[in-house]
């Protein structure tokens, strides 16, 4: 679009820097000069943020025309790698780059693509939560075209924040991230999530809104985060104990309560609530169907849950004739006059000792405080009430509860998660307007539309796609480095569960291996591709993960600045970034954290100005890498199917496919996948070129706004959801150790204790103590939990080497170093600046004292991921990182292969250091 001035234009595109996105700018472009960022203000009656993106996007020009970019491909002339070793980079042209990188590609084809211990000889490591593929233009085709892939390798993202809530999200409610329905709702528990700095301006726009409506937001945390800041109210919480304070809520509700204030049909009928379960834990089946009974109150027998007119009881013991139970491996037992408990009245007896007395104990929250608490839930809960949503009647239940990074992850994730999906359960808001709901799915397809991924299953409940545990089908073998296949059930085997698997043990795994391993030993990829990931600053015990990066044989980075990853590369291969290239991505509908949509459709990131130096479009080299490997045909398949893109090229009604034996260009391609798109979502009369993206942006279409919530397509498939009672996963728990036993495989014995019908406390914070102690380190020694927390200037941490963020970050508290209880410091003669080093049984790092009340006494926190020492600019500011300190342990990480970003540690002033 250009202005009334010849020689500027305002170019429409997106940013995509983190997983709140994508959201919709523009940028202004003086004689071919990108010179600044601004809201995209066309958008403003579609977009849920009103076109703005958030404030990493203004740092996109410093980005583009960065004096430390690398500018030309460059390979390493230095054969040992590592902290202290000069990679001796030199220059070199593309077409020797694509050369060396071909030959060694070349080379793996003809050894054969997979190794010698069934693991593929080639690995990838992307940054954060998938949005490095909005940004790599087709490479997703070329993968698709190479062959196997091993994701395995991690650098942080999925294991250390939200990941058991993607995995438990999915199982329970096509919920790979989890959201209020903050538009409606009147109530938000939120435990810990700081959503204020990670929910991009969509989630920001609609949080604004609702406190001027009048909602209430209750933030339970160790510090006060900004989100915390603008709560209503803040409950300085014992870090890791957030599980036994919602236990004590749903006690509350279930014992401290009238019943008739739960939702009683909710729990009737669309949960498993009424399944009666044996004395064996296990649910009563009929003999015939193997399908769970309940009792019927109407003719005072069991009969199977699905019985047409069945009015179940939701409460009581029932003696029941002759029933199935079904333990795992198919072991079926054949019961006559057994006693059947509704798995109600198995949870209402599993959570009576969960008292607030008991939780006071424990989380350091008085047990008025949570009786209050408890009593506002339920009073904003609306039981009853309906709302109409696109003419349907759907029930209205404005309370949520939201979890934040390291409490839905990590030893006490799988308790905390369960226990927000049940509080939203009992009263009847899963998935309803105004409740708790999912936003998008990865695990299932299609991704782009979850409710279109409920299928009916076993037991009345969803289809799910987990890994197998029975004996035939079991993976004993691992088809990637970090065993997910073989380890993990819940995560399945898609496209997104090999990186949303253990990727900690691939690396750890690579050093040493527990003992009684009795696998294949891991082997190292031929070749590794990092793209827009930083592991070696990103991950925990960085310097330790640094020597294992160098000890990797051939790394090629797609290299934006020098860093600490691509440090130890043998290639560096500069793209094109934000700015500079062509792409087309979907946007709308329901995506990650708060991006609820009315409207869904397509966007475009466009090439605003030409590429700096001889930076090349990702999509280009993609295309250059499938024609010297004698993989174009199978490239341009891929591209046809839509891989890459957003539509197959070629459908019924529509064909603008690619001639599969041609080499095209970048834009020839985007142009065929702007068609395709435009044709998928308008129809044959509307359909758009690369011209017309080019121009407007982004297209969109309406969509209901029913669309955002799970209910009516649960009710019209007659479908209940798997709570409270978790047989499934008691069953599968007990096969995978049969699996494991029988390969005399102990060291994942402690994950398998997750595995349980209804979730219990245990001593999680004394977790990290055992774990100490199991180092030979005494706890007494590091009496500090230390917390990572997140940062709207530095989210990701990509764009650490940006001056505007340090700029703008130095305007929010914590982003000076180390937050730190004034009065605790006072009692280490620490003053505000002082230079401190905070130490863990592994490590120490440093950086500058910042002293506020809003923090508890025994817990200090740090922003974001620092500790550079490669990165320009970055490496300069002598901030403090968690990750430089924090372990990578076995004994830490739960059943789900997750970790935590939380350590004990101890702080002291550094003598003789000026402030």
């Amino acid at each position: 679009m250009k202005s009334a001035n010849a020689n500027t234009r305002a170019v429409p595109t997106y940013c995509y820097n983190c997983v709140a996105g994508p959201d919709p700018m523009k940028v202004e472009v003086v004689d071919g000069v990108a010179t600044q960022v601004t809201p995209n203000f066309d958008t403003c009656d579609s977009h849920p943020g009103r076109g703005r993106p958030c404030v990493k996007a203004y740092g996109l020009i410093q980005k583009t025309y960065n004096p430390n970019r690398i500018l030309q491909p460059m390979k390493r002339t230095n054969p040992n790698k590592g902290m202290k070793e000069d990679p001796g980079f030199v220059p070199i042209s593309w077409d020797e780059a694509l050369t060396l990188l071909c030959d060694k590609l070349q080379t793996i084809r003809d050894k054969g693509l997979l190794d010698e211990a069934g693991l593929p000889r080639t690995a990838a490591t992307f940054g954060h939560g998938g949005t490095p593929m909005y940004y790599m233009g087709t490479f997703p085709a070329f993968l698709a075209a190479w062959g196997p892939i091993d994701f395995s390798f991690g650098s942080g993202q999925g294991v250390k924040c939200v990941h058991s809530e993607h995995l438990y999200g999915e199982f329970w409610h096509r919920a790979f991230t989890v959201a209020a329905d903050t538009p409606h709702t009147r109530f938000v528990l939120s435990m810990g999530s700081n959503v204020d700095a990670s929910g991009g301006p969509c989630a920001i726009a609609r949080h604004a809104d609702a406190r001027v409506r009048g909602y209430k937001r209750v933030q339970v945390e160790p510090h006060q985060s900004i989100t915390g800041a603008t709560a209503a109210e803040w409950v300085p919480i014992r870090p890791k104990t957030d599980a036994a304070f919602l236990f004590t809520l749903i006690h509350c509700l279930l014992h401290e309560a009238k019943r008739e204030r739960l939702d009683i049909a909710f729990l009737r009928e669309r949960t498993a609530s009424p399944y009666l379960v044996g004395p064996d834990g296990l649910y009563l089946r009929d003999p015939e169907s193997a399908k769970p009974l309940v009792w019927d109150d109407e003719t005072q027998r069991a009969v199977p849950f699905d019985t047409s007119g069945v009015k179940p009881a939701l409460e009581g013991s029932f003696t029941v004739a002759q029933a199935l139970s079904v333990d795992a491996d198919e072991q079926h037992h054949h019961l006559q006059e057994v006693t059947g408990t509704t798995g109600f009245s198995k949870l209402t007896a599993h959570m009576a000792d969960y008292t607030p007395e008991w939780a006071e104990a424990i989380c350091d929250v008085p047990a008025e405080t949570i009786r209050r608490l408890a009593s506002e839930y339920l009073d904003n809960a609306c039981v009853g009430e309906t709302l109409e949503v696109d003419g349907l009647t759907l029930p209205y239940r404005p309370v949520a509860v939201t979890l934040g990074k390291s409490v839905n992850n990590g030893w006490g994730a799988y308790e905390c998660c369960w226990a927000r999906t049940l509080l939203a359960v009992l009263v009847g808001a899963l998935e309803t307007p105004g409740g708790t709901l999912g936003t998008t799915v990865r695990l299932n397809r299609p991704h782009e539309d979850r409710l279109k991924s409920i299928k009916p299953g076993v037991d009345g409940f969803m289809a799910q796609k987990l890994n197998p545990t029975d004996k035939e089908h079991w993976v004993a073998q691992p088809i990637g480095r970090n065993a997910h296949t073989t380890l993990v059930p819940i995560v399945g085997n898609s496209a997104w569960s090999q990186a949303l698997g253990p990727t900690q043990l691939a690396w750890m795994f690579q050093k040493e291996r527990p003992e009684g391993w009795n696998m294949p030993e891991p082997t190292k990829p031929d070749i590794w591709f990092v793209f827009r990931s930083n592991p070696a600053i990103s991950f925990w015990n960085t310097r330790s993960l640094t020597e294992s990066i160098a000890d990797l044989p051939y790394t090629v980075a797609f290299a934006y600045t020098l860093d600490e990853t691509n440090w130890m590369a043998d290639l560096l291969l500069p793209d094109a970034t934000d700015l500079e290239a062509n792409q087309l991505i979907p946007i709308g509908g329901t995506k990650f954290v708060e991006q609820f949509w009315r409207h869904k459709g397509s966007i475009l990131r466009q090439k605003v100005v030409e590429p700096q130096g001889e930076a090349k479009d990702f999509t280009w080299i993609s295309t250059q890498l499938a024609k010297r490997t004698g993989l174009l045909e199978k490239y341009n398949k891929a591209l046809n199917r839509g891989a890459g893109g957003i539509a197959p090229l070629k459908s019924e009604d529509y064909d603008f496919s690619l001639d599969e034996s041609q080499v095209h260009e970048p834009d020839t391609i985007w142009d065929a996948v702007c068609k395709a798109a435009s044709a998928q979502l308008n129809g044959s009369d509307g359909v758009k070129d690369l011209a017309w993206f080019q121009e407007h942006g982004l297209d969109l279409q309406p969509i209901p706004q029913h669309s955002w919530y799970l209910h009516p397509t649960m009710e019209a498939q007659g479908l209940r959801y798997e709570m409270p009672y978790q047989e499934r996963l008691l069953r599968i728990g007990k096969e995978l150790g049969n699996r494991l036993h029988e390969k005399n495989i102990a060291w994942w014995d402690k994950q398998l204790s997750e595995y349980s019908a209804l979730p219990e406390w245990h001593d999680i914070p004394g977790r990290w103590e055992t774990a100490l102690k199991s180092e030979g380190a005494d706890p007494n020694d590091y009496p500090f939990w230390l917390l990572a927390t997140k940062s709207m200037q530095y989210h990701t941490g990509a764009n650490v080497s940006i001056q505007l963020m340090r700029e703008v970050s130095q305007n929010v508290r914590g982003h000076t170093g180390v937050i730190m209880n004034a009065d605790s410091a006072e009692r280490l003669g620490i003053g505000h600046g002082d230079r401190v080093a905070i130490r863990s049984h592994i490590g120490v790092t440093y950086g500058r004292a910042e002293l506020v009340q809003g923090v508890r006494p025994d817990t200090l926190v740090i922003v974001g991921q620092f500790d550079h020492w490669a990165t320009p600019y970055a490496k300069d500011l002598q901030m403090p990182s968690l990750n430089t300190i924090a372990p990578m342990s076995l004994e830490l990480t739960d059943a789900t292969g997750s970790g935590a970003d939380i350590v004990r540690v101890a702080i002291a002033k550094v003598e003789g250091e000026a402030r």
